[in-house]
């Protein structure tokens, strides 16, 4: 168990769903936390919920001015937690390209303008705690699920990427590949959810992973071990089945 009484962490997508949930979970154990989402209203709202310290910060993690903004402003943290995203059900039928670029452009490259600006300062104090969320929907591609899944694809392997580099040294990397969690955007799906969460247990299982010193963790169980298992299939039995 990590002591987290009085660390600083950095939540950026934390106005809702899973994000809002880990804010309740960390200010409980004594975590001072700095919240960052597009609109500051729905932050500010959170910010009186939580029984402990936090601070406000907006922050567009589609504009590199307003992530360069918004690290500067914050400044050093002993974690950055990041859960920002966007999604909407598409199919290759029904293709969007907006929607596609902005799910691109939000949970992937905004990840990586976060971390760029991010981690060198970590590796300077040679400290820190960084937590990406990926999405089991990342393993391999999965039917009506254009733009999220390749998106998510991309934000593990640079998390493994990071790992794989960071591991010998004071900056700890850890991955979070959650299942469907009921919120406002798993609210947009016309399809049963499999072993759907609620954003609290999602948030707990999440804060279980942190505590831990494993680099990834995949929840729920179930579906979890079921696609992970898929990545190993052969092509005709796997599309076979989960198409």
């Amino acid at each position: 168990m990590k002591d987290w009484q009085g660390k600083r962490y950095w939540l950026i997508g934390a106005s809702e769903g899973l994000g809002r949930a880990l804010a309740h979970q960390l200010s409980r154990v004594g975590v001072s936390l700095v919240l960052s989402a597009r609109s500051a209203d729905r932050l500010e709202a959170l910010a009186e919920e939580l029984p402990g310290r936090a601070e406000i910060q907006t922050i567009d993690v589609t504009d590199m001015d307003s992530v360069t903004a918004a690290v500067d402003a914050v400044g050093d943290v002993d974690g950055v937690v990041f859960l920002a995203g966007a999604y909407w059900p598409m199919k290759a039928k029904d293709w969007d390209a907006g929607k596609g670029v902005t799910m691109a452009d939000v949970n992937f490259t905004g990840l990586m303008r976060v971390m760029g600006a991010v981690v060198p300062g970590m590796l300077a104090r040679d400290a820190g705690h960084i937590v990406i969320t990926g999405s089991l929907s990342g393993y391999r591609g999965l039917p009506g699920s254009i733009g999220y899944s390749a998106s998510k694809a991309g934000v593990m392997s640079l998390a493994e990427c990071m790992h794989a580099d960071l591991r010998r040294t004071n900056v700890e990397v850890q991955l979070v590949n959650p299942g469907f969690i009921k919120t406002r955007l798993t609210d947009k799906n016309d399809f049963h959810m499999p072993s759907l969460m609620e954003p609290e247990d999602a948030a707990r299982a999440m804060f279980e992973h942190m505590n831990s010193d494993g680099f990834k963790k995949g929840f729920p169980k179930g579906i979890s071990s079921v696609l992970r298992l898929a990545q190993f299939l052969p092509d005709g039995i796997y599309y076979r089945l989960f198409s």
